[in-house]
Formats: C-alpha cells, sequence, structure tokens
C-alpha cells in the first residue's frame, strides 16, 4: 500500500488542479475567461471541485508538514497581492468558515496546505481568470506564452504588517499537476489562474522569486475584503 504522499500524488493532485481553477481566482468566481487562442472569448465557467483537505500533519515532499519554521511567525497569512503593471490588486484570503468549499469571487486565496511569505515552502495564490481578478494574467500568457510578464514584481502584504516583493522569472502554461510548487522549498511565490471554462482544462501557473521584505504600513497590508459567492 503507497504511502499518504503516494496516495496524495496520485489521487489528489490531479483534482486540486482541476479543481481551484486554482487558477481560478480572479473578482468573481461567476466569471471565468476561457482561454482562446490567439483571443481569449469571456463567458460563464462551470463549477469547480473544491480543494481538498489535506490530513493534519501531512508531511509534504521537500516541505516540513504543516508547521512553520522556528523563526517563521506562526499566525502569518497573505493578506494582499499587487501586480501593478497588469493592474491587479486583490485582498487575499483563506476559505471562510461555513462558506463552503468553492473558491469566492472578488478576492483570491491561499492554498493552506502549502507556505505564507517568508517561509520555506512555496506561497501558492488564486484566483479566477476574470475581470478584476487574474484575467489580466491569463491574457498576457496567451502572447509569446506570458514573455511580457518576465520580470515584472509581485507584492504580496502580509498580516504582520510586512511587504514582500517578487519578481515574476517562470510562465507555466497548461500545467495538470503540483508536484512543483509541493517540492519547492525556495520560497518562491506560485500564482494559479484557470486556463479554460471547466475542470478539464489545465491551469495557469506563473513562478517568481523573492526579492526583498520589509515593514510596511499597516493600513495597506489590510485592504478592505468583500468575498462573495460566485453566480
Amino acid at each position: 500500500m503507497g504511502s499518504i504522499v503516494d496516495r496524495f500524488r496520485n489521487r489528489l493532485l490531479p483534482a486540486l488542479l482541476l479543481a481551484s481553477g486554482i487558477a481560478l481566482l480572479g473578482n468573481g468566481l461567476l466569471s471565468y475567461t476561457a482561454a482562446v487562442e490567439p483571443q481569449p472569448v469571456a463567458q460563464a465557467l462551470e463549477t469547480y471541485a473544491p480543494l481538498p483537505t489535506l490530513p493534519p500533519g501531512l508531511n509534504l515532499p521537500g516541505g516540513n508538514g504543516t508547521q512553520p519554521g522556528a523563526s517563521f511567525p506562526a499566525d502569518r497569512v497573505s493578506t494582499r497581492i499587487v501586480i501593478a503593471k497588469l493592474r491587479i490588486d486583490l485582498p487575499v484570503i483563506a476559505q471562510p468558515p461555513n462558506s463552503g468549499t468553492f473558491p469566492l469571487c472578488d478576492v483570491a486565496m491561499y492554498f493552506t496546505a502549502l507556505g505564507q511569505p517568508g517561509e520555506t515552502r512555496s506561497p501558492y495564490i488564486y484566483a479566477h481568470a476574470r475581470v478584476g481578478m487574474f484575467l489580466p494574467i491569463l491574457i498576457a500568457s496567451q502572447d509569446n506564452n506570458g514573455a511580457s510578464m518576465i520580470g515584472d514584481v509581485v507584492q504580496v502584504y502580509t498580516s504582520d504588517d510586512w511587504l514582500f516583493l517578487y519578481q515574476i522569472f517562470e510562465v507555466r502554461r497548461h500545467v495538470r499537476d503540483l508536484n512543483d510548487a509541493l517540492a519547492d522549498t525556495s520560497g518562491d511565490l506560485w500564482i494559479q489562474t484557470s486556463e479554460g471554462p471547466s475542470d478539464a482544462y489545465p491551469k495557469l501557473q506563473v513562478v517568481a522569486k523573492l526579492l526583498s521584505a520589509a515593514p510596511t504600513d499597516p493600513n495597506a497590508a489590510h485592504p478592505d475584503a468583500h468575498p462573495r459567492q460566485c453566480e
């Protein structure tokens, strides 16, 4: 009988990818944009499966279970993501209690099974490919495989009033597993959004390297979030 990690890879990872649009998350889960070459066509998307719930204490490949390192603030979480060049500025939250498991609209979300900024495990932030959310990432990826995004700066604010600056160095199109993100112990930021209108479509990942981190204005780190159920 395989290990829990093997079962996670073989059974839950495909579902995970199909589920979020982890690509997903944009302004409203309601309306996604399908990836249609050469131009995307806006249309309502089908419902995605929820993110899986991982067993407590699961030791992910290359990680340290679900516990932060000794020097990492145990209560730090991502609160805001900004990609100024793409005009993206979204609050970042976890799935609220009693809201179901389907990702919400008008916010980005962090994958609680992975890391947070400043931790060696990968922070993983996802949102729908919709207007006001991560749609600009999808559109940019369809031109020369997203070359225009290379070098763009991503700002991630955290709950303990820190600002982490990352720089995009890789765009991964048509992804169907999370193996590389799960194995990453560099602290790279992973961003995901959808490439199509159903869970049969692959996902888009953008990877960014940490440049710097510093304390920041508490007001900037705590934006008002108004998540809603996608219609």
